[in-house]
């Protein structure tokens, strides 16, 4: 019969779509909508569409266990493994840190051979392994998973659904049982201004299963088209709330994932920037081990010439000693550090790295602090974002506002059936139906819908507000970022006149080595390195300094790969060369 073989394409064709792989589309979809997105932002937001498809996990038997094994051994069942007290612990802390690149002036070539990473090298990492950065980019994602979601609502939206009720009911104990499938094929869709149209199509078929006189048997089908459709309350744009809201939420959820990315990057060269200022510190150190050890064995020798008293010896003895000591915890330092930035970029923390060298000149901002304002005001997206959000609380009080008015709905329904006598799409107007319809509800109640009016105006304020402080706090985020950069740069230069000071003392001082006790001497020494860790430092915080200033007034900008972009005549070679903008930035020197 037509209603079997019509059940069974449905089910085919069910069972067909089932056989693909249903993610396919759904991501071919986020992509478009991503690519949109990112245009629109300026091209600079990265489409996480493509690294983001990961395949459905497989579910494992164990995934359904009640009960799961804690392993929490009691005390007695652990060990304990004593160390040898009399064990060379210098020589194991030298031997820890030769492990790592760049924690001792020569790298041992234990183990396998480190890989080098340049600043070019960490951003690539950061935006592309780091867990930090991939969790920003899945929350890009799952905003785009919401708007595909509210989008589809508002598409024409195909069901089929397909019942069989066995009945039955005794007459003077005479049973007649019935079989009664009913198969309706509908599709709806929502209107842009409320309420939503329905068309379906109502097939029927009942079948008597106890015979008679004959083996009864009845079909139909009806073409059945229904609309319900709202005249006050919940009628116009508060209908498309939904859908305004979720394409509005993407928008901010790009500029968030662009605001992170840039963040993310300035957070990693931060880092990365730290840990060459303590292998800077690491070598300063260790010069000032090997000057003391000089300086030790010249005193002695002094000593055993009678030229100068035992006690000599003994203090610059001690400050090898502090030095030494100093110089491990700036190893252990170094490499704790290093670990902690393999993991933020999604290494291995077993994975052998080597910073390279990094020669970075840049030029200062020579911006007025008002005009550095000006530029954050303008450019930055969460600013942009936060003023955008006053708009959404300003709609939510006409919304909640719509809910005052009274229901008035409108519903109608035109059904056009077949002949159940006869096969096939033949229709029969003799049996056309149609039903029209006007409900009122009367607002009685709308407490709740006016305290919701009141809590709207409320967030309304607030949406001010927190704008206002926003742009207040940006405001001064700019300035002291300008006035960072010159702070930075004037402690650079007292620095390294500091370092030319202390290094001109010591020379003077080797050279009247007969004249100057021990004390000076160490004195001197420590001047120096604390002089030449304040130029390291100083230095390091001017790169930072510069890159937070772009990060505050919003100029900084990141390419599709993670790569820092400067703006022309950021970087030294820029003012003498008119390509200068196409130059790799932070080049590395190895």
């Amino acid at each position: 019969m037509k209603i079997r073989t019509a059940l069974l394409a449905c089910l085919a064709g069910v069972a067909a779509a089932g056989c693909t792989d249903p993610l396919t589309k759904i991501d071919r979809d986020l992509g478009a909508v991503l690519d949109r997105r990112t245009i629109a932002l300026g091209g600079s937001a990265r489409n996480p569409s493509e690294d983001l498809r990961y395949p459905a996990p497989e579910r494992l038997s164990s995934d359904l266990d009640s009960d799961i094994d804690t392993r929490n051994p009691d005390a007695s069942e652990l060990s304990w493994i004593a160390a040898d007290p009399d064990r060379d612990v210098a020589e194991r802390l030298n031997r820890y840190a030769s492990l790592t690149p760049g924690a001792t002036q020569q790298d041992a070539n234990e183990g396998e051979p480190a890989t080098g990473l340049g600043i070019t090298d960490v951003f690539r990492l950061g935006q592309g392994s780091a867990r930090d950065f991939r969790f920003a980019e899945e929350t890009y994602l799952l905003a785009a998973i919401s708007l595909l979601i509210e989008r589809h609502l508002w598409s024409p939206r195909f069901f089929n659904d397909t019942s069989a009720t066995l009945s039955d009911a005794g007459v003077n104990g005479d049973f007649s049982p019935a079989l009664d499938l009913i198969n309706t094929l509908r599709t709806t869709q929502r209107l842009p201004f409320g309420g939503d149209v329905e068309a379906s199509w109502v097939t029927r078929a009942t079948q008597q299963l106890r015979e008679r006189v004959t083996d009864r048997y009845e079909q139909s089908s009806e073409l059945v088209l229904s609309a319900d459709i709202p005249l006050l309350r919940g009628a116009g744009q508060v209908a498309r709330e939904d859908r305004i809201q979720a394409e509005r939420n993407l928008i901010f959820a790009a500029r968030a994932f662009e605001r992170f990315r840039r963040v993310f990057l300035v957070d990693i060269a931060t880092d990365y920037f730290s840990l060459l200022n303590q292998q800077a510190q690491i070598r300063n150190q260790e010069r000032q081990i090997d000057s003391l050890v000089g300086l030790e064995e010249q005193t002695a020798e002094l000593v055993r010439a009678g030229r100068q008293s035992a006690f000599r010896t003994n203090i610059v003895s001690s400050q090898v000693l502090t030095a030494r000591a100093n110089l491990a915890s700036l190893r252990e330092s170094y490499i704790f550090a290093l670990d902690r930035f393999k993991v933020r970029l999604g290494l291995d923390p077993a994975t052998r790295v080597k910073l390279l060298p990094l020669d970075l000149e840049v030029t200062d901002p020579d911006i007025p602090l008002d005009e550095a304002a000006a530029l954050a005001i303008a450019y930055r997206l969460d600013l942009q974002t936060e003023q955008d959000r006053i708009s959404d609380a300003r709609r939510g009080v006409a919304n909640s506002r719509n809910a005052l008015l009274p229901d008035l709905d409108f519903s109608a329904s035109v059904g056009l059936p077949t002949d159940p006598n006869t096969d096939g799409m033949n229709f029969d107007t003799d049996f056309f139906n149609y039903a029209v319809g006007v409900t009122l509800g009367l607002p009685l109640d709308r407490q709740i819908e006016r305290l919701n009016v009141r809590a709207a105006v409320i967030g309304f304020e607030r949406a001010r507000r927190s704008f206002d402080e926003l742009r207040d706090e940006i405001i001064i985020a700019a300035r002291a970022a300008a006035r960072e950069v010159e702070l930075a740069r004037f402690q650079l230069q007292l620095a390294e006149l500091d370092v030319e000071i202390n290094e001109q003392r010591l020379r003077e001082q080797e050279l009247k080595a007969d004249e100057i006790d021990a004390q000076t001497r160490v004195d001197t020494e420590n001047d120096l390195l604390d002089a030449q860790n304040a130029r390291d430092q100083a230095a390091t915080d001017l790169r930072i300094a510069v890159l937070e200033y772009l990060l505050a007034t919003g100029t900084l900008r990141v390419d599709d790969e993670g790569l820092f972009q400067p703006p022309p005549g950021l970087l030294r070679n820029d003012a003498d060369e008119s390509d200068g903008a196409n130059q790799d930035p932070f080049a590395d020197e190895g």
